[in-house]
This record gives structure tokens, C-alpha cells and sequence, in this order.
């Protein structure tokens, strides 16, 4: 199965591509544009949805669901959210089709126009806080603290599976808060949940930072973001958390009565991660050879596959690795019992190397003359035949272990490539090498336009840690509060 796979170091782009397919986590659909996430693919992204989930209401979210469909007149509402959304809208015209006078098929009833267009969500702003002013009147009713799982459409010319298509799958959060105080705070709360779920679970490490003017979400005073590096050296916006100000509350005469019997605008945040995070798990982590997963998201941890001559072998094996599965269950291990006689051992391996699978467990007729069992790593590709005695501690200690090999290599990686540039010419030298670029910068939409012109290079955040260091612009040589990480990105 590796074999068909393009090297990275051929062509990193059709790499990516050649895995999604061949390791089942999707594949292109029907409809142009847009994508069927299959079985494997779903059971790591149901992963994630339940991790996010589980931290989202340990922070005090609670889910809802909210309308597919927004009138056009909302969102003319806001100026600067619209205009960021408007290139990339759906538009629902019509609500019925008719049979074809030529009896060929179906056509658009010409009759069933509707009177006000619908857009397919982009984003649902717009359409909560419509809602949310029948839900606020007094501070007695908030804060609000709403998230939802749903789908989106955003109308995308050049689609690659998970990173950018029409339609994705996301949670999108939208709260509500009495002071300008509690929404910044949940916004930045917010984006600390993204960043212990990347580099936790997902083992990506990310800087956490704040966009620039040109960067920001459409809408938002403030956007904090995430950033990931991926092993071509470019950067993927992992994960955004916006500080919406009052900007949507007044768009919608959203208001609520505060403590002093004043007539108040409501505060609000968004914040959101999408299927993107599938594309940004096989580019920080996956080889050659197939997926690397790490055991906290892999749809199994451990495969145990049989080697064997005849049934009776077959009886044997299975009799004992009976024994062993309840045990690695106990330990909240998910695990995986491949007897299935059609294909061979040879082929198996293959397969599990090619999807991922953590940890696999070979176990022949002589593994149960000697007690042993050999156990083979996903992320070294090595092997060791070890005791069945106390198996299932062992193998505990060893997802602990890959998981966190696969969390250091990629942070090595990132601190290899992530350097400081002080001057223009160098910067352009340097971005062809990708990797983050500390560099000084002045400021201004103007400069940040003209790198981004020049290079293809964009500020990817203003860290929120780091080197406060005031200095120079490397593009005008004006001053600078203090360096910004710039990048190639996806």
C-alpha cells in the first residue's frame, strides 16, 4: 500500500492528497467541490468532537442547533461581516422544481422564486443573534453560552480534501456576556481549550497568538488564533476564537437591562474549529509509509493480528488473545482482533502501518509456547517481542510514550525551522525555505500588504508569548513594537 504513495520529498502536495484516499479518510464526491469524509476518516474526526465536546462543557458551554438557511437581509446587517462572506455565499433562490415540457428531467419552477434570497450558512452570526434578541432582556439572562456542531458551505474555487472545500463540518461557539470584561476573557479562555486539545490530543504544537487588522475575522475587534506548522514548512491556521465587541448587538438591537436598571448592548464572542484539524493530523505527523495517529485519536489503538498454519493454531491464538483484549479494554484501550482469513499477516501489516494504527500485536504458534507476543510501533516503525505477562501495562506505558514522541518530534521540527530575520532581502531568501519568521514589522496594512504581494508570505500571528523586543520594520525601517511570526500557509 506505501509503495503508492507519492513521497513527500517528490511532491509533498500530491503526498497529502495520495494518503487522504488510499488510507480511506475521504474522498472527492459527485458534487464539485465538496467531500465524502468514509468511515475511518469520520471515527478519528467523532474523536475530536468528542474531546472538544467534553471540554467545551467543562467550561460551562451547552450545545443548540440553529437554521441552515439565513435571509439575505441579515446579513447586510453588519458591514464588515458581510463583506467578508459575500465572495464565498451560497444563495437559495427557488423552492420547488417542476417536470421538464420536453419530459427530459426537472427544471426550476420559474413561478416558486422566493421573496427574499437565503444563503446557505457561511457562519451563523447573523442568524444566533437574531435569535438572541428574543432570548436577553435582563443580565439576569446572561451570560449566554452556546455552541453548536454543524456544517457550513463556503464557496471555495480550488478545494483540497479537508484543508478547503465547500462544504465542512465545525463547531461554531457564540456567546453572550453583560461587560466588555467577561467576553474578552471567554474569548481568550477559548482559545486556550484549542490549544490543550492541539497539542494534547491531536500532539500538534501551535503558537497562540492575536491576527492583524488585515488578517481578522470579519466582524471581530480582536481574533486570537492558533497556528500549527506543517512538515512542508507552511503554516495552518489551526483553530480561531473572535472578541466580537458589541458589533453584532447593535447590528440586531440586541440589549439587555445591567444591574443599574441601564439599557445596555450585549458583548459578544465567536470562536470555532473545523475538519481542517484532519488535514493538519496527517501533514504535522504522517511518513512515507502511511498515517501516524496519535493513540488519543486513532479509531484503535492496538491490532492484534494472528499468524497462524491451520484452525487449530487460529483456536489457540484466539483463545489467548480472548484473555488479553478484556484486559486492555479495562485500561480504556480500544482495541482490534483482525482473524479475518482472506488476507494475509503480510498485507495486514501494511494496511495498519498505511492507516496509522499506534501499536500492532503479531502472535504466532510459537509466541504461545513462549508467553510472548511481538509488538511492533507505529510512529519508529520498530519491533520487540516482549512477555504476555502484564501486557496490558505495558502497552498503556507505550501509547503514553508514542504519544508523546509524536508531540516532541513535531515541536523539534518547528523550533528547527522557526528563526529570526531582520532584513527584507534575507526574509525573501529565507521564506522559499519555509518554516516561522520572526521578523519586525511596522504596523501598517499597507507593509504587511506589500510582503504579502512580494512573497506569499502572511503574518500568521502577533504571539501572545514571546520576545517583546522592540526594533525596526526589516521592509521600511520604521519602528516596531515587536516581532510577528510570518509564514506561508494553507
Amino acid at each position: 500500500m506505501a509503495k503508492e504513495l507519492t513521497s513527500r520529498s517528490e511532491n509533498y502536495s500530491q503526498w497529502y492528497n495520495d494518503l487522504v484516499i488510499k488510507a480511506d479518510l475521504a474522498e472527492n464526491s459527485a458534487v464539485r467541490g465538496c467531500m465524502v469524509i468514509k468511515p475511518y476518516g469520520y471515527a478519528i474526526w467523532e474523536k475530536m468532537q468528542a474531546e472538544l465536546d467534553r471540554m467545551f462543557k467543562e467550561t460551562g458551554h451547552v450545545n443548540a442547533y440553529f437554521p441552515l438557511f439565513i435571509p439575505k437581509s441579515f446579513l447586510s446587517k453588519e458591514a464588515a461581516h458581510v463583506e467578508g462572506f459575500a465572495k464565498e455565499c451560497a444563495v437559495v433562490t427557488h423552492y420547488r422544481l417542476k417536470n421538464s415540457p420536453d419530459g427530459k428531467g426537472v427544471i426550476v419552477d420559474p413561478e416558486a422564486k422566493l421573496e427574499e434570497e437565503l444563503i446557505v450558512r457561511p457562519t451563523s452570526e447573523t442568524i444566533i443573534w437574531s435569535t438572541y434578541k428574543n432570548w436577553i432582556q435582563s443580565y439576569r439572562d446572561l451570560p449566554i453560552l452556546v455552541n453548536q456542531w454543524a456544517n457550513v458551505v463556503r464557496w471555495e474555487m480550488r478545494t483540497r480534501l479537508f484543508l478547503r472545500t465547500a462544504e465542512f463540518l465545525w463547531q461554531e461557539g457564540h456567546t453572550a456576556h453583560a461587560t466588555e470584561a467577561e467576553a474578552m476573557t471567554e474569548a481568550k479562555q477559548m482559545l486556550e481549550v484549542y490549544a490543550t486539545f492541539a497539542e494534547n490530543f491531536m500532539a500538534v504544537p501551535v503558537l497562540k497568538g492575536v491576527k492583524s487588522a488585515n488578517e481578522r475575522f470579519a466582524g471581530a475587534l480582536e481574533t486570537f488564533c492558533i497556528e500549527a506548522l506543517m512538515q512542508d514548512g507552511k503554516a495552518l491556521q489551526a483553530g480561531t476564537s473572535h472578541f466580537l465587541g458589541q458589533n453584532f448587538a447593535k447590528a440586531f438591537d440586541v440589549t439587555f437591562v445591567d444591574k443599574n436598571n441601564k439599557q445596555e448592548y450585549v458583548w459578544a464572542t465567536s470562536w470555532g474549529v473545523s475538519t481542517r484539524l484532519m488535514g493538519a493530523l496527517v501533514m504535522a505527523h504522517s511518513d512515507d509509509n502511511g498515517l501516524v495517529l496519535p493513540p488519543k485519536l486513532a479509531p484503535f489503538q492496538v491490532v492484534i493480528v494472528p499468524i497462524y498454519k491451520n484452525e487449530e493454531q487460529l483456536s489457540a491464538i484466539s483463545a489467548k488473545v480472548n484473555e488479553i483484549v478484556p484486559k486492555l479494554k479495562a485500561l480504556g484501550i480500544s482495541v482490534k482482533f483482525d482473524n479475518n482469513d482472506t488476507k494475509k499477516p503480510g498485507w495486514k501489516f501494511a494496511e495498519y502501518e498505511l492507516k496509522g494504527v499506534p501499536v500492532r500485536l503479531a502472535m504466532g504458534a510459537r509466541d504461545l509456547e513462549n508467553g510472548t507476543v511481538e509488538v511492533a510501533r507505529r510512529d519508529t516503525l520498530t519491533k520487540e517481542t516482549v512477555s504476555i505477562e502484564g501486557i496490558e501495562k505495558y502497552i498503556a506505558d507505550l501509547l503514553e510514550e508514542i504519544q508523546q514522541n509524536i508531540y516532541k518530534k513535531a515541536f523539534d521540527y518547528r523550533t528547527s525551522v522557526t528563526r529570526e530575520v531582520n532584513s527584507y532581502d534575507e526574509f525573501k531568501v529565507e521564506i522559499e525555505k519555509g518554516g516561522f519568521l520572526l521578523c519586525h514589522w511596522d504596523g501598517t496594512p499597507e507593509t504587511e500588504e506589500k510582503i504579502k504581494e512580494d512573497t506569499k508570505a502572511t503574518i500568521r500571528c502577533i504571539p501572545i508569548d514571546g520576545d517583546n523586543t522592540p526594533g525596526v520594520c526589516m521592509v521600511t525601517g520604521k519602528p516596531s513594537v515587536r516581532r510577528v511570526v510570518f509564514a506561508r500557509a494553507y
